[in-house]
Parts: structure tokens; sequence; C-alpha cells
């Protein structure tokens, strides 16, 4: 009988705790799911929204160009800007020198039509010497002085012909050298430009990542969220030095080729401009 009594306490105890262990479970369980009439005048509860999401914006807007300068860290912000401020003045040189190539093209298309029209070198010199404003009416006013020089004291001998030719070759020569050096000025920035950007920009990103990898090390995190950002920052240096170099050394290229066919066509003339004179110093010598 005593044993049927303790069996009996113990069976009670142990219903006792399934049910104060189910009850309240049972009461935080949610609900099922409305039927019938409730279920279609019942209104569907808001999503959970992420606190974080609505106080920071979304990841896309966290990472947008000014975000990522003003995280930065100073020297990669230093990079930033000097590369930046390289990027404007490349654009203002290819912008200058775009306008001047245009217009010395222009020019020289305009006097080549005055020199073969068939004036004389006389009317030519009279109307382009005082008006000496590129490189084909420099070589021509040039080489005319020269050419006027050997006549000061009557027609030259013709042991004469020789070192008079000479030193109108001279002239001009000398004379494109000067004018091709001033049409080349500030390429040699572009070229620096194109060359050093990028590796300004990615002595940045690896100044960056450094500083990422040591915040990293002391938050003990390597999530997503906390590495993308500084790698984010510290690439932006390469892109900031790959957008300068690019304009930079491709138009730094267009413009040797066309400097170089422009110095083509400035030889060329001298060369028939030495002709013409030379055949000219024939005729008159004594």
């Amino acid at each position: 009988m005593s044993k049927i009594k303790s069996f009996a306490v113990s069976l009670s105890a142990l219903v006792m705790v399934v049910l104060l262990g189910v009850v309240p479970a049972a009461a935080q369980s949610p609900s099922a799911a409305p039927i019938g009439s409730a279920a279609e005048t019942s209104s569907l509860a808001a999503p959970p929204v992420n606190a974080d999401v609505v106080a920071n914006g979304p990841a896309v807007g966290g990472m947008s160009v000014g975000s990522l300068f003003m995280r930065a860290d100073p020297l990669v912000k230093a990079v930033m800007i000097v590369l930046l401020i390289a990027s404007l003045l490349s654009w203002m040189i290819i912008f200058n020198k775009w306008l001047a190539m245009a217009r010395l093209k222009g020019r020289a298309a305009k006097f080549e039509k005055a020199f073969w029209s068939g004036q004389s070198l006389d009317d030519l010199f009279a109307k382009f010497g005082a008006n000496n404003d590129h490189p084909f009416t420099a070589v021509f006013v040039a080489a005319l002085r020269e050419w006027r020089r050997a006549f000061d004291n009557g027609a030259p001998r013709e042991s004469q012909l020789a070192g008079i030719k000479d030193r109108v070759a001279k002239a001009m020569s000398v004379t494109i050298s000067r004018e091709v050096d001033v049409i080349e000025s500030s390429l040699g920035f572009l070229a620096s430009v194109a060359s050093t950007a990028p590796f300004v920009g990615l002595f940045g990103t690896v100044w960056g990542i450094m500083n990422s990898f040591s915040a990293i090390a002391a938050r003990h995190d390597t999530t997503l969220a906390v590495v993308a950002p500084g790698i984010a920052e510290a690439l932006f240096a390469t892109a900031m030095g790959l957008l300068a170099a690019i304009p930079a050394a491709f138009f730094y290229n267009s413009f040797v080729s066309e400097i170089g066919r422009y110095t083509n066509r400035l030889d060329t003339f001298a060369d028939e401009l030495s002709g013409i004179l030379s055949r000219q110093l024939d005729e008159k010598a004594r």
C-alpha cells in the first residue's frame, strides 16, 4: 500500500512538472493563423525593421564618395587630394593644348595657302614679318632674314653660296626646335601624371588596408560589415589614381602623335623653302 502511495505521489509530481513546462511554452508560442471570417478581417503585421538600417540608411548610401573620403585615414585623404588636384590640372592642360593645336593647324593652313599663291618672297616677308605668331611664319621670317643678310654688300660670290645656304638651314632648324619646345610645353606634366598617379593611388590603398587590418585586429571581428568599409576606402585611392592617369596617358599619346605630324609638316616646309632660296641664290650669285 505504501508503495502504491509513493508511486501515486511520484506520478503526480511528474504530471505537475510536465504541465508547468508545457503551459508557459504554449502561452508563448505563436497563435495559429486565423481562419474563416477572421482571416479576411485581420490585418497583417508589419515585418520587423532593423533599427540600424533606419538610422544609418542603406548600405549603398554609406558607400558614397563623400563618406568614403571622410572616413579615410588622414594620409589617405592627402593622397586623394593630391590625385584630385593632378587630375584637374591635367584636364586644364588637355583643354588648353587642344585649343592651341587647333589654332596652330588653322594658321598653318592659312599661311601655306598664301605662300603657294604665287606671291613674291618679299611681299610675303612684308606681310608676315611683323605678324610672326606661329611656327610657319617664324621659320619663314628667320630664313628670309638670313637670306637678306647675304645681299647687304651686294650679290654674293659663288664661293660664298655654300656658307649662306648652311646659315639659312641652321636658322630654320633652330627656329623649328624653339617652336616645337613651346608646343610641347606642359606635356611633361601629363606624362608624369600618367606614370606616377597609379602608384600614388596604390600607396594610399596599401596604407588604408594596413589601417583596416589594424582596426580588425583591435576589434577581434572579421565580419564583412567590419571589413568592407575599410577596404572600400582604401581601394578608392587606387580608383582616384586611375581616374587621373588614364586621361593623362591617352591625351599625352594623342598630343605627341599630333605634334609629331605637325613637326614633320614644318620640316617639309623648311626643306621646300630652303630649296627656293638656294635656287634664287644661285641665280643672283656673281
